[in-house]
C-alpha cells in the first residue's frame, strides 16, 4: 500500500512539473510572438512617409507600442509598450504612464521583469549607452548612476532638470520570490544624429518637491 502511494505521489509530482514547464514554454512563446509583431508594427510606423511634421503625442493608450530599447554591451533588447500592468510586463518593457513619454523632456521611467528582458541589467556599467528607437525619433542615453532603493522610494520618478531615462527592475536578481528592493538605472540623454526636434516639456524645467506618483504604482514594479 505504501509503495502504491509513493508511486502515485511520484506520478502526480511529475505531472505538476510537466504542466509548469508547459506553462513557462507558452509564456516565452507568447512573449517572443508579441516582440516580433510589435517590432514589425514599429518599423512600419518608422518607415511610413510623413508629408508634414505632426505633433508628438503627450499620452498613449495602454498596450500601444512606443519603441525598442537596446543596450548593446550587455545584450539587452526589448520592445517598449505603454503601461505597467501585468499583461504588459509579462511580454514587454512597460512605460510608467505617469512619467513623460521618451520623446518629451523630463524623467521617463521604464520597468520590466528582472528574470526576463531586464536580466542583462545586472551587468550594466556607468557610461554604457542606451538607444531608444521610436517612430518619433531615435534617442541615446548614457548611464550616469545605478542604485538600489526600497519599493516606497518613489522619488526616483520625480521630474529631473535634464532629460532622463530611468529603468526599474526588482533586486536582487537571483532572489526567489517577491524581491524586497528595486534596482534603478539612471541615464541622461546625449545628442543623437537621428533624433527629431521636439518641443520642450514644461515638466523638465520645473522641479516639484513632492512626487505625484502613488506609492502603489512603484511597489507594483515586477519581480
Amino acid at each position: 500500500m505504501i509503495a502504491l502511494v509513493k508511486r502515485l505521489l511520484g506520478l502526480f509530482l511529475i505531472l505538476i512539473g510537466a504542466l509548469a514547464l508547459t506553462w513557462v514554454g507558452l509564456q516565452y512563446a507568447s512573449a517572443a510572438w508579441f516582440d516580433r509583431e510589435t517590432r514589425a508594427a514599429l518599423e512600419h510606423l518608422r518607415q511610413a512617409p510623413k508629408s508634414e511634421p505632426t505633433p508628438t503625442p503627450d499620452t498613449m493608450a495602454v498596450g500601444e507600442p512606443i519603441g525598442t530599447l537596446e543596450i548593446v554591451r550587455v545584450g539587452l533588447s526589448g520592445v517598449v509598450v505603454e503601461g505597467d500592468s501585468d499583461a504588459v510586463l509579462d511580454r514587454a518593457i512597460g512605460h510608467l504612464p505617469d512619467t513623460p513619454l521618451p520623446w518629451k523632456d523630463g524623467n521617463s521611467a521604464l520597468a520590466a521583469h528582472r528574470d526576463t528582458i531586464f536580466r542583462p541589467l545586472k551587468g550594466v556599467r556607468l557610461g554604457d549607452v542606451l538607444r531608444l528607437k521610436t517612430p518619433h525619433g531615435d534617442f541615446d542615453y548614457r548611464v550616469t548612476d545605478t542604485l538600489i532603493v526600497k519599493p516606497n522610494e518613489v522619488w526616483v520618478l520625480d521630474p529631473t532638470p535634464v532629460t532622463t531615462l530611468t529603468l526599474i527592475s526588482c533586486w536582487p536578481f537571483n532572489y526567489i520570490g517577491n524581491a524586497p528592493e528595486r534596482f534603478i538605472v539612471r541615464a541622461e540623454r546625449i545628442p543623437t544624429v537621428r533624433s527629431v526636434r521636439l518641443q520642450p516639456d514644461a515638466r523638465s524645467v520645473r522641479l516639484q518637491p513632492d512626487s505625484q506618483i502613488a506609492d502603489s504604482q512603484f511597489k507594483r514594479t515586477p519581480n
